[in-house]
């Protein structure tokens, strides 16, 4: 008896610790998505950045410069040198993100040898810097919110953490210092000035492509007039609001403490509402990168 309830036991250990299998129609989206994000992000490369001798980051930035002094078409080296990167994160990140990655590589490199022949949109370095930077940024934001990757530059900062005393984003930040560097010894250094403008534009773009446009923030607050603030929130913003009971460790005195999710239109309504009814009262705004399920969204107002 005791082997059958250890078989049943491990069996539901089994089934918790493997993922769910995609359905055809995600690997179908999965797969359209990040097509269409590896071909923005040459667009980005092709048309406006690497004519005018513009750089991007990480990998793609050593196979731009590999390129320039060989002659070799782009795509070639953005293939070869992500290669290995693919291996690694196969055994330590995972197959479905290995396998996304591989792809997107794939159609990132054949469709930078297509666009190359292409002349570029512009031969404003500036313009060209800002706008091959944004459209760089949301190719890529869209192959990573559904599960991707065109830089091995990540997976190489991941693994590397774990052996050295910096985080993933500090290790990604000291390797594109010192590529985007780089560009000033191989092109000129207003080139290198111009790479890191449009970096930081990339940047910046494919955070909001990952966070959303309808970005959300939570809000915590605390007032002896909870309920008056959590039924004019739930009225007049039309937000859910959550009542949690908490204790103040000076005082020992038991609180209740108001939490809801608005998006960062209804902030400043929010905030003149706690002040309306309670001036005095603690309130704390966070953001949020992500919301899914429960009762989020916004009821109708009458």
């Amino acid at each position: 008896m005791s082997d059958i309830i250890s078989y049943h036991a491990a069996d539901a250990v089994q089934k918790k610790t493997q993922h769910k299998r995609l359905t055809m129609r995600q690997i179908i989206q999965r797969a359209l998505l990040i097509t269409l994000g590896a071909i923005l992000m040459s667009i980005g490369l092709e048309i406006f950045l690497v004519p005018n001798n513009v750089i991007d980051g990480g990998i793609t930035g050593i196979s731009i410069m590999l390129s320039y002094t060989t002659g070799w078409k782009l795509g070639i080296f953005i293939f070869l040198l992500n290669l290995p990167f693919f291996f690694v994160g196969y055994k330590q990140i995972g197959k479905t993100f290995a396998i996304s990655t591989l792809y997107g590589i794939i159609i990132l490199s054949i469709s930078t040898s297509l666009l190359h022949p292409v002349s570029a949109f512009t031969q404003d370095i500036l313009l060209a810097s800002i706008f091959g930077g944004m459209i760089l940024g949301v190719g890529i934001g869209i192959v990573i919110r559904y599960g991707g990757s065109l830089d091995g530059t990540e997976i190489m900062a991941i693994l590397a953490s774990k052996k050295l005393p910096f985080s993933v984003g500090e290790i990604v930040m000291f390797f594109n210092i010192f590529i985007l560097g780089s560009a000033g010894f191989v092109f000129s250094w207003d080139r290198a000035m111009y790479s890191i403008l449009a970096y930081f534009v990339a940047y910046k773009t494919m955070d909001v492509v990952i966070a959303g446009l309808d970005e959300s923030k939570f809000v915590w607050i605390i007032s002896d007039n909870f309920h008056d603030i959590g039924d004019a929130i739930l009225h007049r913003l039309g937000r859910g609001v959550t009542y949690l009971t908490g204790e103040g460790a000076y005082s020992g005195d038991d609180k209740k403490v108001i939490f809801c999710v608005i998006n960062r239109l209804e902030e400043a309504k929010l905030k003149d509402i706690v002040k309306e009814y309670d001036s005095s009262a603690f309130l704390a705004v966070g953001d949020i990168a992500e919301v899914r399920g429960g009762r989020f969204k916004k009821k109708d107002i009458h």
